[in-house]
């Protein structure tokens, strides 16, 4: 079996956890694909047993490919997710996601349950749960590398505090002018990130739908709403500024207001490893203190 680590430098606390899942890695034999930003850190890790480990370097996608990993483990937070489908993209690569961050929805396993989860890796306890994303494309073709995101795509007002106008059509028909600070386009996993904070409703993975959650809208009557995610979304913007920002999972792009977006499901879907550990509804009770009595 061929496994890839994946993360930015982990915090010193954090090194302990590092040590364990090479551990792990170590005692089952595996080639190792390791991300070089994490190689200083691994190499703070002095013991005998890890400097038997040999490690292929990788720097960018097509080094990723190359190694041809049969995983994908990442360490860190959502965040850290969220930059590993930028590496992976189509290439059909399962991410089994370690929180080292904080609140963790897409990376949910526990530091304490490190070791059973690699372990239900390798003896093949588990399941694929594929995540849709959104793509996106420009009226003056120009080019986003990459275009899509996993989470949400957001546009947003640019060096301006006045509102923008961000008008909506669904599948060629005019739907709506948000007079807002932006408006956001999420997917079934993003619908607990930005969109949540901005009034949003929480959407089980693979629902197979979209959520359009304006930002601060100035008719309180434009709500968020559910859309399938086989639609197609064109968005044109009026700014004071003629400027606007659109970001793919906080990958930002800056935009003059004479350019339309082009927004849909993107044609590829990414793979988060699901253990007998982890479940939406428990991460959901979890990470937002669900079904918790604080009366007393």
């Amino acid at each position: 079996m061929r496994i890839a680590l994946f993360g930015r430098s982990p915090k010193i606390q954090d090194l302990p956890y590092v040590e364990v899942v090479l551990e792990k890695l170590h005692e089952e034999g595996v080639a190792v694909g390791l991300y070089a930003p994490l190689k200083e850190a691994c190499e703070q890790i002095r013991d005998e047993e890890f400097e038997e480990l040999s490690f292929s370097i990788y720097h960018n996608e097509e080094e990723l490919e190359a190694f041809d990993p049969d995983f994908l483990i990442s360490l860190g937070g959502d965040g850290t997710i969220l930059e590993a489908t930028v590496l992976i993209q189509s290439k059909d690569i399962p991410i089994l996601g370690i929180n080292m961050g904080r609140l963790g929805f897409l990376a949910n396993v526990a530091k304490s349950n490190i070791e059973t989860s690699i372990d239900a890796l390798f003896s093949g306890r588990f399941q694929l749960d594929f995540r849709s994303l959104l793509q996106a494309k420009t009226s003056t073709n120009r080019v986003m590398k990459p275009n899509f995101a996993l989470n949400e795509i957001t546009i947003a007002r640019k060096e301006t505090t006045s509102m923008i106008t961000v008008h909506t059509y669904l599948n060629g028909s005019y739907l709506n002018s948000y007079w807002a600070d932006g408006l956001i386009i999420s997917t079934p996993t993003g619908s607990t990130g930005y969109s949540l904070s901005c009034g949003g409703p929480i959407i089980m993975p693979n629902s197979e739908n979209f959520v359009l959650t304006p930002i601060a809208p100035h008719n309180l009557t434009m709500r968020p709403f559910v859309i399938s995610d086989n639609n197609t979304l064109r968005l044109k913007i009026e700014s004071r500024e003629h400027e606007f920002l659109a970001s793919l999972d906080s990958r930002m792009h800056s935009f003059d207001s004479e350019t339309e977006l082009l927004i849909q499901k993107a044609d590829f879907r990414i793979a988060l490893v699901q253990t007998e550990l982890q479940d939406f509804a428990s991460t959901l009770r979890n990470k937002l203190s669900w079904g918790r009595d604080y009366r007393n």
